[in-house]
């Protein structure tokens, strides 16, 4: 006696997931920096976070926060790290350092010294590499 077996038909289960629940949930956004154009790259602005945001040059399989498209090999792949908390009375607080990287993070012509930590305000400009950079907070 043969059994008959029953084909089920394939479910596509993707059509039923809200594409939306899949989706990170957004950050709100503490400012940004802005990458000054020179002859080894254009202007990039890249938004900042709660929490440590790392800055460096763009490669592929390098994770970074801020990652920085240039032709300047003075930039290391994870050159710096701007960090943003919230002080005791509410107002953002924005710290970088170096990570440390092989030509460094100067701040006001000044090279930051190994885990030294600088507090950064709107409109302050640092350099990595050949490239300055400057926090936006508006």
């Amino acid at each position: 006696m043969r059994v008959k077996r029953e084909v089920k038909e394939p479910v596509n289960e993707s059509a039923n997931v809200d594409e939306d629940a899949l989706q990170e949930p957004q950050r709100e956004s503490c400012g940004r920096i802005v990458v000054i154009e020179n002859n080894y790259c254009y202007q990039q602005e890249f938004p900042l976070y709660m929490g440590d945001n790392i800055i460096g040059r763009e490669k592929k399989n390098y994770v970074v926060d801020c990652p920085i498209e240039s032709g300047d090999l003075n930039i290391d792949y994870r050159h710096c790290v701007i960090s943003v908390s919230r002080k005791k009375s509410g107002k953002l607080q924005f710290v970088l350092r170096d990570m440390p990287s092989n030509k460094g993070t100067f701040v006001e012509g000044l090279r930051l010294a190994p885990k030294e930590r600088r507090v950064i305000e709107d409109g302050s400009v640092f350099t990595i590499g050949l490239t300055s950079v400057m926090l936006k907070l508006s």
